[in-house]
């Protein structure tokens, strides 16, 4: 391990994450809202310390390894969350606190969504655009950005993009060179976005608007411009166009370029884990509607309409809201918590434990159950056609384990800093998941939390993000032996 060279890498990630921050600058001149030079300044504290990261270690060049790209993740990413947090701690009048400024800036990159904020309409429009931005820049995970760029500067990008892709199944490349792969994947993110906000800006929202709301839906974000989400626009056409969205962000990109490629819709049709993410979308929409219905909290069509666009969105960890689904009754809110787990598609922009994962856990316990009956059979475990070898049916069970002990133990860490236990379970959950919305004392918001709590929560978005083992290997004495 090299630390010169991972040195210089995150000097050079940081500087083009300083460049990011003249769209704001751009928007805060546009509208005369007097916030430009927060976010000059935050722009020039980043490039001078990506600079003096880089510049000494300008020439250290070396292949990286896979044990590299698992470190050069969790810096970046915590790096990152510090530095776009400064636009929220130098924003004037309207300036967080550290706490909160690193909360909301982390929640933004990780595409969690959870907000310190409250009247988020009155905020510079610089400010709201940017929050947006950091969704849509985090949505895919700028390191597979930065790994289309890296390679022409003579430095390997396999092991970083096996550590930033979502999912147990890492190894599989769209094209046969790294470099391509990333950029098919962003051609795709970028072409997704661009589609989402032409519709929204069809369907009647404004420019400013369109493009926020388009960066954070394909991310599967869930910060919006208003504190009342998706509903502030009281729009069923809105409200669709957020739902399709949703749902294909929720899949996985791998398959969009396989669609894309074969120019074959029937792609989607025949991908095992997309088959069941919509099946369980539409099991799922359907509680949801019937629920509403017979507990008469909506009559008619917008019983369909709220229950449908809550269960895809919690599912789907995007956490847009239409309604105030946590005073829902009865376990329907912890019934959509739940499904939040689940989460989206391995290599998408959701959050959750992968829909993958809960195949393999439902297929190895039904494999379980056969070997009772018939205990010499040899019984593969196939996803589709494809045999899963027991190696990642085990990892599976061990990430299972792991994200379950974790979420107990960040639990009752919250729970120890004063938050009752619906606060403390649904928030836990909500950031573990890359969600957002929670229960009780944050169903609004998180401001109210304790600090000692957020920063428990960060953590549980950094983990959530890189899918736990990316950052607990980082804490075992073998990985800094040579």
């Amino acid at each position: 391990m090299s630390l010169r060279v991972i040195l210089r890498i995150l000097g050079l990630l940081l500087m083009l994450f300083s460049l990011t921050l003249v769209p704001p600058i751009l928007i805060s001149l546009l509208f005369n809202d007097g916030v430009w030079d927060a976010f000059a300044i935050a722009m020039a504290i980043t490039v001078a310390t990506g600079a003096l990261l880089y510049l000494p270690n300008r020439d250290a060049r070396k292949e990286l390894r896979t044990r590299d790209g698992f470190l050069i993740a969790a810096l970046f990413w915590t790096v990152l969350g510090t530095f776009g947090s400064l636009p929220l701690m130098l924003d004037g009048p309207y300036a967080l606190s550290v706490t909160d400024a690193v909360f909301e800036s982390f929640s933004g990159l990780t595409t969690t969504g959870a907000t310190v904020i409250t009247g988020i309409e009155f905020l510079p429009e610089a400010v709201r655009y940017y929050r947006q931005q950091l969704q849509w820049l985090g949505g895919m995970g700028i390191v597979v950005l930065a790994v289309a760029i890296l390679p022409t500067l003579g430095v390997g990008g396999m092991a970083l993009y096996r550590t930033e892709i979502p999912g147990p199944l890492k190894d599989s490349k769209l094209t046969p060179r790294i470099t391509e792969t990333a950029k098919a994947l962003w051609y795709i993110y970028a072409s997704l976005t661009l589609t989402c906000i032409l519709a929204y800006w069809a369907a009647g929202m404004d420019w400013f608007n369109a493009i926020g709301h388009g960066f954070s839906t394909v991310a599967l974000g869930g910060f919006s411009t208003h504190d009342a989400s998706i509903g502030h626009f009281n729009s069923a056409t809105i409200e669709m166009i957020c739902m399709l969205f949703m749902v294909v962000s929720a899949m996985s990109y791998s398959l969009h370029f396989a669609a894309w490629r074969e120019k074959r819709l029937s792609q989607y049709l025949r991908d095992p884990e997309a088959h069941f993410l919509l099946l369980f979308l539409l099991g799922l929409s359907i509680i949801a509607v019937i629920t509403l219905w017979l507990t008469n909290t909506y009559a008619g069509s917008e019983g369909l309409r709220n229950g449908v666009f809550q269960a895809l969105s919690i599912a789907t960890t995007a956490g847009f809201s239409v309604a105030e689904f946590s005073a829902w009754p009865g376990a329907l809110p912890f019934l959509l918590f739940v499904a939040a787990f689940v989460g989206g598609c391995s290599g998408s922009t959701g959050g959750g434990m992968k829909v993958i994962r809960i195949i393999l856990i439902l297929k190895q316990g039904m494999r379980e159950v056969m070997r009772l009956i018939h205990p010499n059979a040899v019984i593969a475990v196939k996803v589709g056609k494809v045999s899963v070898p027991d190696s990642i049916a085990q990892a599976v069970w061990g990430f299972f384990s792991v994200y379950v002990m974790l979420f107990f133990l960040m639990l009752i860490g919250v729970m120890a800093t004063g938050v009752d236990q619906v606060t403390a379970w649904s928030s836990v959950a909500s950031t573990l998941n890359n969600l957002g919305p929670a229960l009780g004392d944050a169903a609004s918001h998180y401001g109210d939390l304790p600090d000692l709590a957020k920063w428990i929560l960060v953590v549980a978005m950094i983990l959530g993000r890189l899918e736990i083992f990316t950052v607990l290997v980082l804490f075992t004495p073998a990985f800094w032996r040579r």
